[in-house]
């Protein structure tokens, strides 16, 4: 969906309310298995804050200073628990019902959470940041935003992802249908995945590194190049992909088996 570029204040207040509402979003499924970017609304977003003032505000416990159109929401949106503790969701973003806000954790503007998922404890869901349907966002996890460059695909996470405690999804990554993401991993675009199953690494596309939907994917390391690291043993991160889920295996079971299998197996665990 398509919106004029706001030209003053109430064009902004007419926005945000759209965009917290789900009428339009910073990036959308494109009907073809992919996804696309919805330029005039993240350009709107910068207008926002081009005509927005800086304002102090407190809320009787926290005092703030924050352009004067994007304030925390005031109301939680309907449908949505949000347990008490200093939860933040500012305004312009998206949180359907059903959708569990556990504290503290913030959700900026442009965000689009859909239901049933989970946001935990200490958890971000950053500026246009993607969330689908019965995603867990685990304690502690950081899933960027992208609002600028405009024309950048924001970070998607698709419908029954789970995202581990204390994992970073950063700039440049999808994260496809029911993966799993074990805690402490981290992705950017330029994260070497390795693909243990299908004995391959994935590699980005256009710029966006997607992990293959039902992957259950770990922290893992690989050798640093060069003779220096050789011959002192040094390594560098990566994501590698160990097994993939089927219809038969919940997370707590991928997860589990994943800890089990031995770092030369090759073989998916079903």
């Amino acid at each position: 969906m398509n919106i004029d570029q706001p030209r003053n204040r109430d064009d902004c207040v007419a926005l945000l309310d759209a965009l917290e509402s789900g009428r339009i979003r910073a990036a959308e499924p494109d009907g073809a298995g992919g996804w696309r970017v919805n330029r005039q609304v993240k350009e709107g977003i910068l207008q926002v804050f081009r005509l927005g003032v800086n304002t102090d505000l407190c809320d009787g416990v926290f005092p703030y200073r924050d352009r004067d159109l994007l304030f925390p929401r005031n109301v939680c949106p309907p449908g949505v628990r949000v347990v008490p503790g200093g939860t933040s969701i500012r305004r312009g973003a998206h949180v359907a019902p059903d959708v569990v806000i556990m504290p503290p954790a913030y959700v900026n503007v442009g965000a689009y959470v859909d239901a049933g998922s989970m946001i935990d404890s200490h958890a971000l869901v950053g500026s246009c940041a993607q969330v689908g349907r019965g995603v867990h966002v685990s304690a502690a996890a950081q899933i960027g935003g992208v609002l600028e460059p405009v024309g950048a695909l924001p970070v998607i996470i698709e419908d029954g992802a789970f995202i581990g405690g204390n994992c970073g999804v950063y700039e440049g990554v999808r994260v496809g249908a029911g993966a799993v993401l074990a805690a402490g991993v981290v992705l950017a675009s330029s994260t070497p995945v390795y693909d243990l199953v299908n004995e391959r690494q994935v590699e980005p596309v256009g710029g966006i590194l997607t992990i293959p939907p039902g992957a259950v994917v770990v922290s893992g390391t690989r050798p640093a190049s060069g003779t220096f690291a050789a011959q002192r043993g040094l390594s560098v991160s990566a994501a590698i992909i160990v097994k993939y889920r089927d219809a038969r295996t919940d997370v707590r079971t991928a997860l589990e088996e994943s800890l089990r299998m031995p770092a030369t197996s090759r073989e998916p665990m079903g």
